[in-house]
């Protein structure tokens, strides 16, 4: 039973157990200790997002991994995909990611990718916790010039500008397109806003303005309304809002209709079934994606298979059966042939790409799919506690499923970050599922409060 790491890694409020400079310093240990003595690396990258925490932690995981005789890189502020490019380009033996996400600024967190650029697999996060839990590394500490040292990787940003630009047809540009671009305060306000406008767009920029205190706060794909109130208000073509990490994309068209991740999927992956790109004719989502996403790729001729929630188990089921296009509805999404992990930035390129070629504004491709009605609902537990073992829940569950029948899906599953229980009900008739996500929701309250 995994202690320390959740569905994306370490998370939790910062200087709070296990997010603490204690923690993050014995992670570097241990990272260091894996590369040092299973890869035969010397060299880890270490970036972070905007939040006032990750000073410390950036410290704290510096010295651990420095502790054991193993070097390190400091990017600075760099998306989550930005800091996994640089770790495969710069050739380095691990990467590390100081971010919670979309998580408000007194969460944060740590994820690891390994020399690939690929986040680890479960088993190696176990191996990690065993090195800390188990003081195996206790007595080792290298001294004199076996110490590991420290330096900054100035142009990290501007590696991944041109990575990002690359991506992007070499004879189109965006001269036309008015961009209303929200960076939610995160990882992503130096390096989105050049992507753009260095490839000819018109970018009106909000969230750009880190204070280590307001990232992800009433801005960015959390709350797109925001992006999507301007673009209305200035008439632009289209409106692009990332997370604090910048591997989630919303968006919303011209005439500022959100567009989720499902809506972004069937786009891209009509146009690569087209083109001859999408390997397997497949698409990987989650379970959380939409019926209509499903019925969309049977029509177009493809087909859709579902993984368990969360970008890494999307990734890994992507390269466990060689697929190179799959995401979730929250808006990360996995082009395999250009990155190893969900980039919002490369994401909305290759959205707009789409559009130049089709020569069609958003709402139109957006037409491509029809959602049907979906309620989702979180309940905040005092303590996590698996549905299956809440009192009356599994009875209220199964009567659900068989009033629903074939209509539609019910979907219940705990947080992987936090004491939450999420219920997601789906089907033809919106009042139906609304009542019965309720109905399931009331039994976890009233189970919480005995």
């Amino acid at each position: 039973m995994k202690q320390l790491f959740g569905t994306d890694g370490v998370r939790g409020v910062a200087n709070v157990y296990p997010m603490t400079t204690e923690i993050a310093m014995q992670l570097g240990r241990a990272i260091a200790f894996i590369v040092k003595n299973r890869v035969r690396g010397n060299t880890i990258v270490i970036g972070k997002d905007t939040r006032l925490s990750g000073y410390m932690l950036e410290n704290a995981l510096a010295a651990g991994i420095c502790s054991m005789g193993v070097n390190v890189q400091l990017v600075g502020p760099l998306p989550t995909p930005g800091i996994a490019f640089i770790t495969t380009s710069m050739r380095a033996d691990a990467g590390v990611v100081i971010s919670a996400s979309h998580n408000p600024f007194q969460d944060n967190g740590i994820k690891i990718f390994s020399a690939d650029g690929f986040k680890l697999p479960d088993e190696v996060e176990a191996d990690i916790e065993d090195l800390i839990f188990s003081q195996k590394m206790a007595a080792l500490r290298p001294v004199a010039e076996e110490v590991g040292r420290a330096s900054r990787i100035d142009d990290a940003a501007g590696r991944y500008i041109v990575a990002l630009k690359n991506t992007f047809p070499k004879d189109y540009v965006l001269d036309d397109f008015h961009i209303v671009l929200d960076c939610a305060h995160g990882a992503t306000y130096k390096v989105a806003p050049h992507v753009f406008a260095e490839l000819g767009a018109r970018v009106t920029c909000i969230g750009c303005e880190p204070d280590g205190t307001n990232i992800n706060a009433g801005c960015g794909a959390l709350h797109p309304e925001v992006m999507a109130a301007r673009v209305q208000q200035l008439g632009a073509d289209i409106g692009l809002a990332l997370d604090g990490d910048g591997d989630r994309l919303i968006v919303c068209d011209e005439h500022g209709a959100i567009v989720d991740g499902d809506h972004i999927m069937a786009i891209c992956a009509s146009e690569l079934l087209h083109r001859r790109k999408l390997k397997k004719k497949t698409l990987v989502a989650t379970v959380m994606s939409n019926m209509g996403l499903e019925q969309a790729m049977v029509a177009m001729g493809g087909q859709m298979v579902r993984t368990q929630v969360g970008d890494r188990y999307v990734v890994e089921a992507m390269r466990a059966r060689g697929y190179n296009f799959g995401g979730e509805q929250s808006g990360h999404l996995v082009f395999l042939d250009y990155n190893t992990t969900g980039d919002g930035t490369l994401a909305a390129l290759q959205l707009l790409a789409i559009m130049i070629r089709k020569r069609k504004p958003l709402s139109e491709l957006a037409a491509i799919m029809t959602t049907f009605p979906q309620i989702l609902e979180n309940v905040r537990m005092a303590v996590r506690i698996a549905p299956e073992q809440i009192p009356g829940f599994p009875e209220a569950l199964r009567a659900c499923e068989q009033r629903l029948g074939s209509r539609g899906r019910i979907l219940v599953r705990p947080s992987g970050t936090e004491p939450v229980i999420r219920v997601m009900t789906e089907g033809e008739d919106e009042a139906e599922i609304a009542a019965m996500a309720h109905e399931l929701c009331d039994v976890i309250r009233r189970a919480d409060r005995i």
